[in-house]
């Protein structure tokens, strides 16, 4: 397995790289956004660690510069701000994971673990009546018409998909989508969910994203 670290604090980088290569892992470190861009689309890699804090491009940056090239490996985003705010923008960014300065080495790997293994899911079209998603190639379309969507609204729209016909609550999809149990008042999950029913159901008679008062959202083929 590979991995690009991009941390310009050379103590912690070393860190990681260090305690990542015992565990057999094959590091490449970067110590600034532009190389890392640079690796990040030049060779492959089986996940990307990113520092928010960089100098050249900063990480959200340079994680949505990565996702704009097409790019689907999983990303991990490092950085000491905590605020439910900054979290939101790395992980709407196109990051697949956040962890807050200071951390321990064992949580650290224990989420790259879970991001690998997240990886190597099915990566089958889904089909949900005429809307489908390609999990590899990061389309959507419906009715034949392509859908633009942020990585985010990908990413909530997958987890739908793949629980089709399924109720699934705003806890669970803030775990899945999100990567953390953020505040139960907080109202992301819902916005997401308006930007993509504006986007997949608006134009169309058949709404295939149903809200069941009091338990969450699903998507479905039939009414």
């Amino acid at each position: 397995m590979k991995i690009l670290l991009v941390e310009d604090e050379e103590n912690v980088a070393d860190f990681i790289r260090r305690g990542l290569e015992e565990e057999e892992f094959i590091v490449d470190v970067s110590y600034d956004g532009k190389d890392g861009f640079l690796k990040a689309t030049t060779d492959e890699y089986d996940l990307i660690i990113l520092d928010v804090m960089l100098p050249g491009v900063d990480g959200v940056d340079l994680c949505k510069l990565i996702r704009m090239k097409e790019i689907i490996t999983p990303i991990l985003m490092l950085t000491a701000k905590d605020t439910i705010e900054d979290k939101v923008r790395g992980l709407d960014s196109g990051a697949d994971d956040y962890l807050t300065k200071p951390f321990a080495f064992d949580e650290l790997l224990a989420r790259i673990r879970a991001l690998i293994r997240r990886k190597s899911l099915s990566v089958e079209p889904l089909k949900c009546a005429d809307l489908k998603l390609d999990p590899l190639k990061r389309k959507v379309s419906r009715a034949g018409k392509d859908i633009y969507l942020r990585p985010k609204e990908f990413g909530l729209l997958e987890f739908l998909m793949r629980n089709k016909n399924k109720v699934v609550s705003r806890s669970e999809i803030l775990k899945n989508v999100w990567g953390y149990d953020f505040d139960p008042a907080t109202n992301v999950v819902d916005v997401h969910i308006n930007f993509l029913r504006d986007k997949i159901d608006r134009d169309y008679d058949k709404k295939l994203i149903k809200t069941v008062r009091g338990s969450g959202y699903m998507i479905r083929e039939d009414d």
